[in-house]
């Protein structure tokens, strides 16, 4: 069998290492010794804090890339058989059941301790490494019985909630193929894309020509509240604590009549809505919002001034918005209390773009909302008696500049950017002593 020159080729140019490695050290080395023992031997830091950062490999380094991308796969596929599958939570469920210590008037079913060790015996190795002591330990911390016992409900939905997310962890590393633990955009597009056809709430009802809008709009969110300092990835762990995953996972499930599908953002009523709104937006149906066109969305009381600093801040071409461009501006419009969406409102608020805003940012927005006043033939209100109101609710640190933590930790943030923006919030927010309702 002839070997292919380029692989001898890239094997005689291998590094092992980054640095010439000596025959002394060559000669130290222990395999079977720790990884953090074996640390220490290059730097003494490494005996308290453990080597974090790994350099990544050059792009040339195929050899070394396609074995860690095989090992990563190897890896996730071993940690897949460690999963209980339906008929083992089936089997720990019914041995719970025989190890019930006590039921109680209103039909709980409790184990003490000792049946919980009686029950790590009584189940194969695979179920015992998911009925720790620590388990026990944490749900009797949390358990309203003050007798040592514990509802075999809690434990049971314990597991099977941590079966659930080491499921969704490893379906999503799958994508983050040299296992650095987050996904880029193009891996989260695949991820989404593959699982399309297994959620059921989703395939049937989805013409072909939409699935790239629906990929755009459900990428869009992960990438709006999760990489919120726009670094093109999402750490994976991030996506689990978020419930994020547990939305979109949950449309694999049939859908209930009884429980109104656009409360998943998710779902396909939820991303319809979003993408028609955007249509009924787009007048001259060229694909793109102009300022103008934007002008109609939600009240349709954005002022001028916003809706011409959103033109200068965001992405545009030839001077209009396109569909993921509007995504970002109407998620931020619709969860203006999410840190998130503050940072996207305040870069626009911060037309010096100095890192706060002042007396002199705060009239030249209440221009806007001056201006929708004498179009209604209103008497306007007083910038000054806005400006204190605007420092009272806030109270910055420096009592001349508003930062977007001063926003966030004021509790008023949403208050405070919707009456610099919107007329119809403004008004709102002045007559909300007669019309509470309306705030």
């Amino acid at each position: 069998m002839e070997l292919d020159p380029d692989l001898i080729e890239q094997f005689s140019n291998l590094m092992v290492s980054t640095r010439p490695i000596s025959a002394e050290e060559l000669a130290r080395f222990d395999e079977n010794a720790p990884l953090r023992q074996r640390n220490e031997i290059d730097h003494p830091s490494y005996k308290t804090i453990p080597k974090f950062f790994e350099a990544p490999l050059p792009p040339g380094d195929t050899i070394r890339q396609n074995l860690r991308k095989e090992a990563h796969s190897l890896y996730l596929q071993q940690k897949s058989q460690e999963l209980l599958d339906s008929n083992e939570l089936d089997e720990l469920w019914s041995m719970l059941l025989k190890h019930v210590t006590q039921m109680t008037a209103t039909g709980q079913q409790l184990i003490d301790f000792d049946a919980y060790l009686q029950l790590q015996g009584a189940v194969n190795a695979k179920i015992r490494n998911y009925l720790t002591a620590r388990l026990f330990g944490t749900l009797l911390v949390l358990s309203t019985h003050l007798d040592g016992m514990v509802d075999i409900v809690s434990v049971f939905n314990y597991i099977m909630r941590k079966v659930w997310l080491k499921q969704a962890r490893i379906g999503l590393s799958f994508y983050d193929e040299m296992g650095r633990g987050y996904l880029r955009e193009s891996d989260m597009e695949s991820y989404i894309i593959d699982l399309i056809p297994n959620m059921a709430q989703i395939r049937d009802c989805m013409q072909p020509s939409f699935q790239s809008f629906y990929v755009c709009t459900v990428l869009k969110r992960f990438f709006f509240f999760l990489d919120a300092q726009h670094r093109g990835r999402i750490c994976i762990r991030a996506m689990l604590e978020s419930g994020m995953v547990t939305d979109l996972l949950d449309l694999r499930e049939e859908a209930d009549p009884e429980d109104p599908q656009d409360k998943n953002c998710f779902s396909m009523p939820a991303v319809l809505a979003v993408y028609r709104n955007y249509l009924s937006l787009d007048k001259d149906h060229n694909g793109m919002l102009s300022q103008k066109e934007l002008a109609d969305y939600g009240s349709g009381t954005l002022t001028t001034i916003f809706l011409e600093r959103v033109f200068e801040e965001c992405r545009t071409y030839q001077g209009e918005m396109d569909y993921k461009t509007y995504l970002d501006f109407d998620m931020a419009m619709n969860n203006r209390r999410s840190p998130q969406a503050l940072q996207y409102l305040f870069r626009i608020l911060d037309v010096d773009h100095k890192g706060y805003l002042t007396v002199q940012t705060l009239h030249f927005f209440f221009k806007g909302i001056q201006e929708a006043f004498q179009s209604h033939n209103e008497v306007p209100v007083n910038f000054e008696d806005i400006n204190n109101e605007i420092f009272d609710m806030v109270k910055p640190n420096d009592p001349c500049k508003i930062t977007l933590q001063d926003l966030i930790k004021s509790g008023k943030a949403e208050t405070v950017v919707s009456i610099l923006i919107e007329f119809h919030k403004f008004w709102a927010y002045e007559t909300r002593e007669e019309n509470p309702q309306n705030v």
